[in-house]
């Protein structure tokens, strides 16, 4: 909270609290395309800047959050969500931790399985009788 207290300029916040929380849901869902791991409401580039006050000027506009989203993406492309949309376009970016997962999980059991099957066999007479001459040497 306090990196998003000091990313904010206080000419960036809005005078109406409702559309400043707004804003606030708004910026902490929308990534900063030069951090790329910080949301534009927790970064001080000037890029997540410009992204907060656009952000800012839509919502004073009379534009719903999802119309805010919407025009966000729609001018930076879906990238800029840091959550992305689970569409079938994204699917695979949703669904690689489920098959590495469940591809971890047939190896470990793979390899419990032929642990399992490796088990010792008994020497034979001969072996036996081999072994029984070197230990007396």
């Amino acid at each position: 909270m306090s990196l998003a207290a000091h990313a904010i300029g206080p000419d960036e916040l809005l005078k109406d609290e409702k559309l400043e929380h707004r804003a606030r849901e708004i910026s902490a869902e929308l990534r900063c395309l030069v951090c790329q791991n910080q949301s534009i409401d927790d970064s001080d580039a000037t890029l997540a800047r410009d992204l907060r006050i656009l952000v800012r000027e839509r919502l004073q506009e009379g534009d719903s959050n999802e119309q805010v989203m919407d025009y966000v993406v729609s001018r930076y492309g879906e990238f800029v969500l840091l959550k992305p949309v689970f569409k079938l376009h994204t699917l695979a970016l949703w669904l690689t931790p489920l098959v590495v997962l469940l591809l971890g999980a047939f190896g470990l059991y793979r390899m419990a399985k032929r642990r399992k099957q490796q088990t010792v066999q008994p020497l034979s007479k001969e072996e036996q009788a081999a072994l029984d001459a070197l230990l007396k040497k």
